[in-house]
């Protein structure tokens, strides 16, 4: 396993133990740390440092915070790699990343597994009506009921408080447009 890479994955971890809130300093910080961590990954990446079926998962998670859909693709492919390495923790990783890459499109995304602020609640984001509980049991993704109850708990546990949405990326505020209209 490539150590300098656990070290970067677990900094980005720990940096979400008490993950600052959206819109202060100390969040444009983290985000600014998450694109450096990104760097140091691509670089990795580039010198065939990334190996293992962790290394992967390690890779993938870190850019699953990315900013770009092209971020968040290869975190989506190397989960997938870390799947196919025998690494089952990929799974849900795999799925998570998918799903984000669609929602960062304004698409539907698949498994379910995106929660976002609406300004009144958290939500999951739109969900394609084809994929069933069992694929996303395939894919460690919990079912849709278990993902609206943490959608509810999370609202709760913020005491209804939600981000500050005028930074929000477009492809949220659109759909925050289209849900108030519904």
């Amino acid at each position: 396993m490539n150590e300098a890479l656990q070290k970067l994955f677990l900094a980005d971890q720990e940096e979400r133990v008490n993950h600052p809130e959206v819109g202060t300093l100390a969040y444009e910080s983290l985000r600014q740390r998450d694109q450096e961590r990104r760097k140091w990954v691509q670089k990795m990446v580039e010198e065939k440092q990334v190996i293992t079926a962790q290394d992967y998962y390690h890779a993938a998670l870190i850019f699953q915070h990315g900013d770009t859909i092209d971020e968040i693709w290869m975190a989506h492919l190397w989960a997938l790699t870390s799947v196919e390495l025998g690494n089952p923790a990929g799974k849900w990783l795999a799925a998570a990343a998918l799903d984000r890459w669609h929602m960062y499109q304004g698409q539907p995304q698949k498994y379910g597994t995106q929660l976002v602020p609406d300004g009144i609640r958290y939500r999951l984001w739109d969900i394609d009506p084809a994929t069933t509980d069992e694929e996303r049991a395939q894919w460690d993704v919990p079912s849709l009921a278990e993902m609206e109850q943490r959608a509810r708990q999370l609202t709760s546990a913020n005491q209804g408080k939600m981000p500050p949405l005028d930074k929000a990326p477009e492809w949220l505020k659109q759909a925050i447009e289209k849900w108030n209209k519904v």
